[in-house]
């Protein structure tokens, strides 16, 4: 199965995009399934704030797992984490359209109207499903472009 393909599993199991994403990583991150939801959970619909889209955040996490500094004089690393951090940014609004769920969704999902809204449209089961395929392309490709340089 694909990351794409097991992002979009547990999004269909009505996990959040951030944990979908993450989770889809896992192993890759030396995550448990257990510890990448539960590191996940909390990023859903922009921090339920409709701020950057869980997708793009979940893909961030997994990023940070694998290029984040953990040495405070690994300066090169945090360098490597600031690029990675902005391609997948970048990118994911170029692909996208935006960073910011209240954006992608165009309305304020922090509000109970907001909210009944995007289930009113069927947003978070159409469109959201998008946003995930979405961050798992773009970040696929900058793991594959970051494989490259370390050869």
């Amino acid at each position: 199965m694909t990351h794409k393909d097991l992002a979009l599993a547990y999004f269909g199991k009505k996990f959040h995009c951030s944990q979908a994403v993450l989770a889809a990583f896992a192993p890759e991150c030396g995550l448990t399934e257990e510890q990448a939801l539960k590191l996940g959970a909390c990023f859903g619909s922009g921090m339920r704030k409709g701020e950057v889209c869980g997708a793009c955040t979940g893909a961030l996490m997994v990023l940070g797992a694998l290029y984040g500094q953990y040495d405070k004089d690994d300066t090169e690393s945090r360098i490597r984490a600031n690029e990675v951090n902005d391609k997948m940014m970048e990118r994911f609004a170029k692909v996208s359209g935006s960073y910011i769920c209240n954006e992608l969704l165009k309305c304020d999902v922090s509000t109970p109207e907001g909210r009944a809204y995007c289930l009113e449209n069927n947003l978070f089961t159409e469109f959201c499903p998008d946003m995930v395929a979405n961050a798992v392309d773009v970040l696929e490709e900058i793991i594959s472009e970051m494989n490259e340089k370390d050869e």
